[in-house]
Order: structure tokens, then sequence, then C-alpha cells
């Protein structure tokens, strides 16, 4: 593959490499179709270069702050232009979501340039660069025999030094501009490895040959007398050698751990040079059920050696005396005896050699790790479950980012449900007067009457007021206020932070009425939970709400408390709507409550023996906007069909026979029309809300950029049915009560302000860029989650620490304006290793999840799955590059904090929203995708990674298991079982296994499951009468069944929505919905995670 384009402003991407850099000059791909075979990392709405790479900082097409400034999962910082009021604004805006109409995926792009600073030139951080041993080529010939000689008298060959292969120095010298003859006559090899500098799409080739394992040479003729005489006691004869023989030793609950010994001891026996040759033979379904639940140990194949003795070699030095044995074993031989000690950067630290650890996932979920800080900051910092970055130990510089080859960017879930908020009402909220930061924990103070602020380090006056503390009512400290003691924190804002009244809680909903809406049964639903929540909608005295109705017409409902009954106002022209009495559609809630529940109770009736089969929606959506100008509000759609007829209509593009392909098509957008409403709903402070139920195709790729770009929300309920699919009904009742009765904020912008230095760019979620880092929020929830990017563009030489604050401003439901102050502190440093040890696997897989779905939309589901794959390579490459090629034989080591990393991108790559060769319907592959984008990333891991958990093998007598007792784990939390690594590996046929995918939970029942487990917690007296496709656990009186629903109801009490479970047989028709989520195991489209990790170890090895 030859390097595609560079430019590309969306998605992942490296840091420059000068030795992989596309030849200077335009690029011939700009404005015209891909090459076949050559992937394009270039984002519709970003600017593509003009011009070679060259600029200071270095920046990739793939975009900034992956692993430098320029260096990210996304584009680069947009070039400046004119300032407008005061705030310098780019001439485009990053990411799918700041898209204006003519821009991104519906216009045309705009003109830009990128600019790759000169490599540095650096010596290696381990010395001087060691030679790696590679296998020979070919094996010697020995000589024949001549007449009259025996095989005893032919002299054995000589074994060949092996000749290093050349090493690749840009991984050793932080990039040098200085790479060897080697690599540049690589990039014209006929089989190049393709491979990425920055996750944007800046690719460099590479070939250097497999470090494949040495084979021995065959057993010359004059030992095979000898060998036959020590057949029958399995023993080899002293001058043969046995090859190696790969072994995998058992799993361990954190992987395969070694501590590092910095000096080269005499050596020990090493392990094998290569990895296994194909994947390890699967045991199937063993029996696991007589396993202690205190330490699960699941069965692993393993490779023995030959048990019989074996004769060690000569003792003499292994150079000096003459060769006795083939030069196959010979160096087989060698390779044993060299020494591998576990690498690590600092004393103490141990690293895991994926390798050998096939089940690397632990027994229980690991913890977020926490920033280093001085004890006082430490406990003063912004919560994980709401700022999270992907290191917790910022670089220093973009050169020390490069190096490290991670993602650097934020995840943030600004409007969490908190049982604890310390709110402050106040005439002054201090702020810096240069940058606005609010003040908080990690300010620093001058004095009694100034505090130098965290982000800008100017030094601000303290107000007197601020001097009062509110809970002793005294002045004194300014330390002891709230805003110095919580980095989380909500302020009622004074008028000055209103530019008009509070709005007031505005609902409209938006009913599909169609004959295939009512065969449904969802109006029934609707209308029942309506009913019972009506009081519950947030609001006051003033909220309003409006009905409206569509089908191949619009129909409006009169709602005021002077009629009799609803009157209902049905327009038919739909290509050109308008409002017949404006003045009454919104009608006061409190005033005709009255009103409101006599429509809702005859609401499913009103359409009952209607035919229609059209749908015009857009038409309804034009009516709904102009209904809710005046005021803003929230829009909740409920759609089943692909809208047909008036503006919007959509026709079907889906084949049903490409479900299975690998080149997805159909993923953007048919037209823009929902995309123009959907801005000019935000324009107005409306967000709609999308709620598809439908069991056929509906265009959602089109009909959920109404949602996207209003900050609105979409649900997807695939095959709904009221009766016949009770799971998904289920799932839209709970869903729908929570929706209306969550807590909602209306007009809501967000800023995110860093340390200077630092820039934050390609924004992920659902909003409106308005400005360079200005969100457009028209409704904020809790159920949300938003994503940055960040490069550094200056050194962080004068700070010891850096700061993010995210300030969400929001008018509540009755009315207040308030802000809500996130602030998240993380220490700078210099060292590689902390960066490593600091690492946030999950946080990086949430942003990496995002920006796969920005690459799937601007290139190709294939650009998208091979970068996540390089994803891991490069940061593993970029690891062994700190070891010494002893220490890298045979292995594939990964720092201990980022064990986890290649087991979540194998999953993701067979997550919905990416899988290839398995049939998967557009509508619900692209709603995987919306989900990628905007879940929070506690949410976000549950769908990419599912939890399994064995319930047969629980402990009834105690409470909590003895695997969940720590010391940071809630005490309300029942005794939950270890976590099981995805494979039917370790499902037993006598066994019953919960698992957890998000939306939904299994209870995989085994054939032969015990009768006690039958009767005490399905109720049934044995596994043929146990119901499949049953979606309930009965209540029944005994510790067993109390224990398993307590586990239930913990896992569904963790989460914002709600997850039916099914009870699925073994030999159920519908097992396969239980298996597909076994990602640990092959399939017939995707590799197993053995055989991605060995494929991981070939390209490390050949980079």
């Amino acid at each position: 593959m030859q390097p595609p384009p560079s430019g590309s402003q969306q998605g992942f991407g490296y840091p420059p490499n000068p030795s992989f850099m596309p030849p200077r000059g335009p690029p011939a791909a700009w404005g015209a179709p891909p090459r076949p075979g050559v992937p394009q990392w270039s984002s519709p709405s970003m600017a593509p270069p003009t011009g070679p790479p060259t600029g200071p900082g270095g920046v990739s097409p793939m975009g900034p702050g992956f692993y430098n400034p320029a260096a990210s999962l996304g584009p680069p910082p947009p070039p400046k232009g004119p300032p407008v009021n005061g705030v310098t604004v780019p001439p485009t805006m990053n990411g799918a979501d700041s898209m204006r109409p003519g821009s991104g995926p519906l216009g045309p792009p705009p003109t830009g340039s990128a600019t790759v600073a000169p490599a540095s030139s650096t010596s290696a951080p381990n010395g001087p660069l060691k030679p790696r041993y590679a296998p020979p080529p070919s094996f010697p010939v020995g000589p024949s025999l001549q007449p009259g000689q025996r095989p005893a008298d032919l002299p054995l060959p000589r074994p060949q030094l092996l000749q290093p292969p050349p090493v690749n120095p840009i991984f050793y010298n932080g990039g040098s501009s200085e790479a060897s003859s080697a690599q540049s006559s690589r990039v014209s090899t006929p089989l190049p490895t393709q491979r990425y500098d920055q996750l944007e799409g800046q690719f460099s080739e590479s070939s250097s040959g497999h470090n494949t394992p040495s084979r021995p040479a065959p057993v010359p003729p004059h030992m095979w007398a000898s060998m036959a005489r020590n057949q029958s006691t399995g023993s080899l004869p002293a001058s043969v050698s046995p090859s190696p023989i790969p072994t995998f030793p058992k799993s361990t609950s954190q992987g395969m751990i070694h501590p590092f010994t910095p000096s080269m001891a005499p050596p020990p026996p090493a392990p094998p040079t290569g990895p296994p040759s194909g994947p390890p033979t699967s045991a199937g379904n063993l029996g696991n059920s007589g396993l202690s639940a205190a330490r699960r140990v699941y069965p692993t194949q393993q490779f023995e050696p030959p048990k019989a003795p074996v004769a060690p070699p000569a003792a003499a030095p292994p150079m000096q005396q003459p060769m006795q044995q083939p030069s196959g074993q010979m160096v087989n031989q060698r390779f044993e005896q060299m020494q591998i000690s576990s690498p690590a950067h600092s004393g103490g630290d141990r690293v895991v050699d994926l390798l050998k650890e096939r089940h690397i996932l632990p027994p229980q979920k690991d913890q977020p790790p926490r920033a280093s800080l001085p004890g006082d900051l430490k406990h003063a910092n912004c919560s994980p479950e709401i700022f999270r970055c992907t290191v917790t130990a910022i670089p220093q510089t973009a050169a020390i980012l490069s190096k490290c080859r991670l993602p650097l960017g934020i995840l943030i879930h600004p409007f969490k449900d908190l049982s604890q908020l310390p709110v402050i009402q106040s005439t002054v909220i201090v702020r810096c007067r240069s940058c606005r930061t609010y003040i908080n924990p990690f300010v620093s103070f001058v004095d009694s009457s100034r505090w130098r602020c965290n982000l800008c380090y100017r030094i601000n006056e303290i107000p007197d007021d601020f001097l009062f503390d509110p809970q002793t009512k005294s002045y004194g400290d300014p330390s002891r206020r709230p805003e110095i003691r919580s980095a989380t924190i909500e302020f009622i804002a004074p008028q000055e932070y209103a530019l008009r009244p509070p709005q007031p809680a505005v609902y409209c909903f938006l009913l599909d009425v169609s004959f295939n809406a009512v065969e449904t049964g969802y109006l029934k639903q609707f209308s029942a939970i309506l009913e019972d929540v009506l009081e519950q909608l947030p609001g006051d005295k003033r909220t309003l709400i409006s009905f409206i109705a569509y089908d191949s017409a619009v129909h409006f409902f009169n709602l005021q408390e002077n009629l009799s009954q609803p009157q209902m106002l049905t327009v038919p022209d739909i290509d050109d709507i308008f409002l017949p009495m404006p003045d009454y559609l919104l009608a006061n809630l409190q005033d005709c409550q009255e009103m409101v529940s006599q429509f809702v109770q005859t609401l499913p009736t009103l359409f009952a023996g209607t035919h229609e089969t059209n749908s015009a929606l857009g038409a309804a959506l034009e009516a709904a906007f102009k209904l809710m100008s005046a005021h803003g509000g929230r829009l909740t759609v409920f759609q089943t069909m692909l809208p047909n007829v008036g503006p919007g209509a959509l026709k079907s593009r889906e084949d049903p026979n490409e479900r299975a392909a690998k080149d997805v098509e159909n993923l953007a957008p048919a037209n823009d029309f929902y995309k123009k409403l959907a801005l000019e709903c935000c324009g107005q402070q409306i967000a709609v809300d999308l709620f598809l139920l439908s069991g056929r195709y509906a265009d959602l790729a089109t009909l959920s950029c109404v949602s996207k770009y209003s900050g609105g929300e979409v649900k997807y309920y695939p095959a709904f049915h009221a009766v016949n699919n009770r799971p998904e009904s289920e799932r839209f009742e709970r869903d729908l009560r929570r929706y209306l009765t969550r807590k909602i904020g209306f007009e809501a912008v967000m800023r995110v302000r860093c340390t200077k230095g630092l820039n934050l760019h390609t924004f992920h979620g659902n909003f409106f860029v308005r400005s360079t880092d200005l969100l457009a929020l028209p409704n904020v929830n809790p159920d949300a989650g938003y994503a940055m990017q960040i490069s550094i563009e200056e050194g962080l030489t004068e700070t010891d620490r850096v700061c993010f604050q995210a300030a969400l401003l929001y008018t509540s439901s009755r009315g207040e304006r308030r802000i809500r102050v996130h602030t998240l502190c993380l220490p700078v440093t210099t060292n590689v290793s902390d960066i490593y040890a600091g690492a946030d696997t999950e946080a990086i897989v949430g942003l990496v999840a995002k920006m796969a779905v920005d690459r799937t939309m601007a290139s190709s589901l294939h650009d998208a799955r091979e970068a996540m794959y390089l994803v891991c390579s490069d940061f593993l490459t970029a690891f062994g590059a700190t070891l010494t090629s002893s220490q890298k034989m045979g292995a594939l080591y990964s720092p201990p904090s980022l064990r986890l990393l290649p087991l979540y991108m194998h999953v993701l790559t067979r997550n919905m929203a990416f899988r290839v060769g398995a049939s998967t319907k557009l509508d619900e592959r692209v709603f995987a995708m919306c989900q990628c984008k905007s879940m929070p990333l506690a949410y976000l891991m549950l769908m990419v990674h599912p939890n399994m958990y064995a319930l047969h093998t629980l402990n009834v007598g105690s409470t909590r298991s003895e695997e969940n007792s720590s010391d940071g784990e809630d005490e309300a939390a029942p005794g939950m079982p270890p976590l099981l690594p995805l494979s039917a590996e370790v499902v037993d046929r006598r066994g019953a296994y919960l698992l957890d995918t998000g939306e939904r939970m299994y209870l995989w029942v085994g054939t032969n499951i015990s009768e006690n487990f039958c009767s005490q917690v399905l109720g049934v007296p044995s596994f043929a009468s146990v119901t499949d496709q049953s979606n309930e656990l009965p209540e029944l009186e005994n510790p067993y069944s109390l224990r398993v629903r307590r586990i239930v109801s913990y896992l569904l009490e963790q989460r914002s929505f709600h997850a039916p479970l099914v009870i699925v047989r073994e030999d159920s028709r519908h097992r396969s919905v239980f298996l597909q989520y076994l990602h640990s195991d092959r399939v017939d489209s995707s590799d197993s995670y053995y055989e991605f990790v060995q494929k991981l170890y070939k390209q490390v090895c050949k980079a």
C-alpha cells in the first residue's frame, strides 16, 4: 500500500515521522476518488494541505493531540481567522458536530495547510542500538557421502551467526531525520507493511523481515541409531538438544507480571524466540463448576515439552568448541541460553507479556488511575466519573508525547446525576479577569487579597465578599470557601449571566400515527406512561405542552381549558405547512392538566382504524419548529417507518444482500434537509430527541442528523412490538419513563478551558460549535457525554501541573440560571515511564471509539478498523523501543496500565458499529455509531466489552464474595462473582452465566445445569422446564434466589437506562444471540484475541 495523501483533519493521527514521510509535493488525491487499497484518512469538513507537511511541532494529516500537538486521533488546530466579537474564529469548525451547512460531509472542503517541523536528533534512550537476531533464510546443507565413507565421518556444518535486521531508529531517537539508507530502501519494497505515523492518515511503509523462530535442522544420519535406542525410554541422546516448544502458563488475575531486573545476570533458559504458530486449541465446554469461587483459574491450553530427561549441552563456552550439533539446533540452544529479563522503566515496575497471557482480563474491574498530586490537592480533584483524561501525567513537550505514541484527550460527563453537589448562591462569582476561569481548588493565593489563576497565571484581586465563609457565617481564610474545597460546584448565577428572561419548560411531542405505528402498539404505551408521570414533568407553573400527530397529513390539537374536549385540526398541505391556530396549540400544563389528561387517554383510539401508510415527518418537524421558535424547548419525535412523503422524504438505500460486506455503504446522510433543520432548531434553543421504533429500514443515518446537531439524543428499538417483543417493549417503557422525569437543562452552553500551552480541538458529542471552544446545547441531559482532543502547542516547562475546567451554563426547569463547574488537575512530567504508568485504558478506548466513527464517515470502515489495530501496534512498538533486543525476544511486553488495551481494541473491532463479515442491519450499525459518539464513558465501556459472570458458583452463605472485598468497594454492592473472559472456553454446560451487554442481560443456562439451581433460582424442577426467551426471574424465598436478584438489581442501578433480562437455553435456536458476544473466540469473519495478539507481535517485530 502507498501512503494516503496527508492533510485529513479528523480521525486517527500519529506524530510526525520524517523516516516515513511521503514524498514532498502536492497530494494527488485531493478532490479525487480514493485509490484502490489506499486508506483515506481525511475528513471533508477539514482543510487539506496544499503542500508537504512542514512547520513547527509537526502536524500529521491525522490531526494533533494524539501524541503531540500535531499528533492525535483528530485534526490539527485550524488556521486562525479574523477575530469575531473579540474571539479568534477559525475558518472551519472541527468535529462532525460543529459542521455548518455547506461544510462537512454535505459540503465542499475548505482549503488549508498542514506543516511539520524538522525532526530532532536525540540519542537513543538506552545507549547504543543493540542488534537483534533473526532466523537464517535457509539452512546449510551438509556434504554428500563419498564412496567408502560412513555417515559418522562427515564433518558437521558450522552454524552461521545471523545478521541483525536493519533497526528503525525512529523510536530510539525521537523521530530523527537521519534515517538509515535501509529505511529508505524499505519504502520501495514490493510487500510493504502498512502503518501510520499519525492516526489521522499519514502512513509510512516498512517491510523488514519477519522474526520467525528458527527451526532445527534435520538430525544427521549417524544419530538415528542412538535415537532409536532411546526411543523406548523417551529420552534423547546427550548430543541432541530438543527444539524449544512454546508454553503458556496458566492465567493470573493481573496478567503475566515480571519484576524488572536491571542487571543482566547469568542467563537462565529463555522463553521461545517467537510466538507459537497458530492459535491454541480451544478447550471447548469445560467443567468449571468445581473451581473455587475465591480464585478462579480458567483452563488454558498447555504445550508441554518432553518430560523425559534431556542431557544438558556441553559446559564449555559455546563458541570455543567445535560444533557438535546441526546449526539449527545450535542457534536454538543459543537462544535458550540468553536471558530475557522483564523490562521496566524504573525500579519496581512490572510489565506484562501479552503472548503468554491469553486471559488477561482481571477478575474484578480496574479502578480508574488517579493523578499523582499532593495530598490536599489529590482529594480535591474532580471525580473520574465526571472528568477523565487519557493520561494522568501530561507530557511536558510534544516530543515526549510523540515518543509515547498515546492519544491525548479528555472525556467529560458534565450533567451527571450527583448525590452530593455543593450549590452556592452569591452576588459575586470570582473569576480570572484575563481568561475568565472560575476560582477553584488549584489556584494559589499570593496573599490574603490576591490569587493567581492556575490557567493563565494572572494575579487577581479577591473581592471582600469572598472572604465570608457561608458555613461558619464569619469572615476569615478564603481557602475555606466551598469553591476552594471542591472541584465540582454549581453556582446560581446572577442576572448578568442571562441574555433574556429564563425560558419556560416547553415540551412538544411529535407522534407517528400511520398504520405501521398503530400496529406496533407504541401509542398505548406512550399514553399510559405519560398519563402516569404527567405531574412529574420537570418545570414550574409556566410549563407548556403540545402534541402533533402525522401520517400523510399533519394533525394539531387545541387543548385550551375553555374547551369541553380536545379539538383536532388537520392540515393536508404538507408541502407548505402552516400553523392553523398558533396561539392555542401550546397549552399551559398547570391550567389545562385535565384537558391534557383527557387527550392522552383518548389518543390510542383516535387513529385505531387508520389505513394511512405514509409518513410526512419532514413537514411535522417544520410545523413543530414554527410552533416552538418563540420559546425553545424539547421536541420529542416518535418514528416507526421511513418518511416517504413531503419535505425530507427518503428512499430505501439498504441492500439486504450487502449486510455482511466488508465495504459498508450509505452510512452518510442521504440529504441535508434534517441537518439544516437541526441547525435552525439549535439557533432557537430547540433540541430534537428521536425515538425510532422500527422493524424495517428507516434510514437512521439521515434521520439522526436532526438530533446530532441540535443537542438531542437518539434512541432505537429494533423490531419493536408492544406484545410480540417483550424485551424491547420493556426497555422502551423504562427508558421513556426516565426520559420524561429526569433532570433537564435548557438553553445551555459549555466551554472547556485549559492551561496555557495546551489546545483543545475536535469535539465529540451531540452539539453545535459556535466558536473555537463554545459548545451550543439547546438541551443538556444527565445521559450525555462529550470528548475533546488535546494538542501541546508550547512546552510546559514553567509549571508542574496543568488544569482543565469545564463550565456549563444552563437554565433549570424552574427558570434558574445556573453554572456547573468541573476542574481537573494533572501533573506534568518528562518521564515516559510516568506517562505509561498513569495511562487510562478506558479513556483511550472511549476516545478512539469516537474518532473511529469520524474516520468511518470521512473515509471508510476498513480504514477505521485498520487504525484501531495500529493504535495497539504503535504504542507497543514505542514501548518496545525502550527495551533491549534480548528483552524483547520472543515476547510482546506491555505496561501493566495498558495491558487491557489490545483486548479492548480487538473487541471494539467486533462491535456492531465496526464489525465486518457478520450480517448487520444498516440502522443498527448507525445507532451503534451514535452511541459511540454521545455515550458517557462508563456506559460506552459496557457496550464495548460486556461483562460475564458465573452464577452457578456463587457462595450463597456469604453476602459478599471474597474476590470483591476491597477497601474502596461500595458497601451497598452485593458480593459480585469474578469477571470471566468472553470465551466459550470458560462456559460450562453445567453452569449458568449472566452476560451484561449494556442494553440487555442474557442468562445462559447450560443443558447439564443442576436441579438445585433450577428450583431455587428459576423456579422450575429441571432444565427441561426452563422457558426460553423469558424475561423475568421469579421472586423465590431462598438465599440463592435473593442473591441472584440482588446482583441483577445492582447492575441495573449502575446505569441510567434499562436492560431487560432474557433467559437463553443452550439448545435454543436463539443461542447465537448469546454466542455473538464471546469476542475472544474466533469466528469466520474475525480473528480470536490470541490471533490478534500474534499479529501485533509480528507487526511490532517488523517496526
